[in-house]
């Protein structure tokens, strides 16, 4: 994993608003306690708003919007795929399934889902 990769999952840990200690956070992201320190260290040094230190955990003191999150291929498949088997097997909540195949296809074109067709949106 790369150290952008990293960082960017230890934000998304801590936005839980919890306390967690450099050891949980190492385990999560397959590194040493050493490397989360480091990377505490950093993250706290550009500005965002981590709380915390060695033997006691970190935390995020305030809310942190990310910006949106890009898909690969295989995430898009996946997804496309999950839609369509919920349209197909579960008619409580086909509609919905369609609704949101709908927005992905609109929003992400080059993700290349195809919408359903309008009778069924």
């Amino acid at each position: 994993m790369s150290r952008d990769s990293r960082l960017y999952d230890l934000v998304q840990i801590l936005r839980d608003g919890r306390l967690h200690t450099a050891a949980e956070l190492a385990r999560a992201c397959g590194v040493s306690v050493r490397t989360i320190w480091r990377d505490m260290a950093m993250m706290a040094a550009t500005g965002l708003p981590v709380t915390g230190g060695r033997g006691l955990g970190y935390i995020l003191r305030a809310p942190l919007m990310l910006p949106p999150t890009m898909f690969t291929v295989d995430e898009i498949d996946a997804l496309a795929t999950g839609l369509r088997l919920v349209e197909e097997t579960d008619p409580t909540r086909a509609r919905a399934a369609r609704a949101l195949r709908h927005k992905i296809a609109t929003l992400l074109p080059q993700a290349g889902i195809d919408p359903p067709p309008p009778s069924e949106g």
